[in-house]
Parts: structure tokens; C-alpha cells; sequence
């Protein structure tokens, strides 16, 4: 009979250190800086809201209703039809002039979005310039909402019962 091996006593395990950082679930968060809070915070908001300023401004001076300064509308070039887009910018014309029911008549689509930005830009500013993280999501069904209500309002605009929506 074989004598057995004598098999050396095991080293206790060295204690494991934990980890300096435990992975962070999202891992976009661990990329993202922390927001910056006061006027710092809205310096990107205010310089959206810049644009868009400098945006109406420049429309409510050149005025889209007289030809030639702006180009056709394709859809409505070669098809006659109105597109959603249609109209939009004689509507910021009138919002910039301060004609809110010309504005809507001659794109109620476009002013509903106006007013939907300025909610969107006020909910961000004010997050922003309390050091707030702002991430609005849409999910999938307020893209398909969006989608049809955009391809909804073309339909029903060139349509005769919805020519109160035509430009």
C-alpha cells in the first residue's frame, strides 16, 4: 500500500479589498458630468432660446409672404398639396408681429409647437438653473402619437372639410 501524500495545509486567503467604485447602473451617467446649477446651468438654454430669438427675428423682418425670399415648399411645388410644414413660416411672421389669429390661420400646427417649446425650454431652464438633470424621453407610442398627428394634419388640411387648416 502506497503511503498517502501529505498534502500541505491551504494559506488562509488574503483578504479581498473591496472595490474604489461600484459600476454605476446607467453606464451614460458615469460619462455625464454633473449639471452645473445657477446662471452656468442655463447658459445651453439660454443659448437654444437665443437662437430661436434670433430665428423669429429674422423672419418677422423679411417677410415670407412676399415671393422670393424663401424657398417653395416642394410638396406644394409639384403636387399642389400642403404639407404640414406649410404656412409655418408666415405664422412665425404673424407670431413675431404679434397677430396670434393669423398665426393660427395660417398654421395652427406650427403655433401649438411654438407654445409646446416654450414649456419645454421653461421646464429645462428652470432644471438647469437649479442643477437639475433635464432628460425628456418619448417612448414609442409618443412617437407613433406625433407621426400620426402630423400625417393627420397633412391629410386633413388638403382635404375640402379641413381647408380652414390650408395656409
Amino acid at each position: 500500500m502506497a503511503p498517502a501524500a501529505s498534502v500541505a495545509p491551504a494559506a488562509p486567503a488574503a483578504p479581498v479589498a473591496p472595490a474604489a467604485s461600484a459600476a454605476p447602473a446607467d453606464p451614460a451617467s458615469a460619462l455625464a458630468p454633473a449639471p452645473a446649477a445657477g446662471l452656468r446651468g442655463a447658459a445651453v438654454p439660454l443659448g437654444v432660446l437665443g437662437g430661436v430669438v434670433a430665428a423669429f427675428c429674422f423672419v418677422g423682418a423679411v417677410d415670407p409672404n412676399t415671393p422670393g425670399h424663401y424657398p417653395v415648399c416642394p410638396l406644394l411645388h409639384y403636387t399642389g398639396l400642403y404639407c404640414p410644414g406649410c404656412g409655418g413660416l408666415r405664422s412665425a411672421y404673424a407670431v413675431a408681429h404679434g397677430r396670434f389669429g393669423t398665426a393660427l390661420g395660417c398654421n395652427a400646427l406650427a403655433v401649438a409647437g411654438y407654445a409646446l417649446f416654450a414649456v419645454v425650454w421653461a421646464v429645462w431652464c428652470w432644471r438647469s438653473v437649479r442643477g437639475l438633470p433635464f432628460r425628456p424621453a418619448l417612448g414609442r407610442g409618443h412617437r407613433w402619437a406625433i407621426w400620426g398627428l402630423l400625417i393627420g394634419f397633412g391629410v386633413v388640411r388638403n382635404l375640402p372639410f379641413g381647408s380652414v387648416l390650408a395656409p
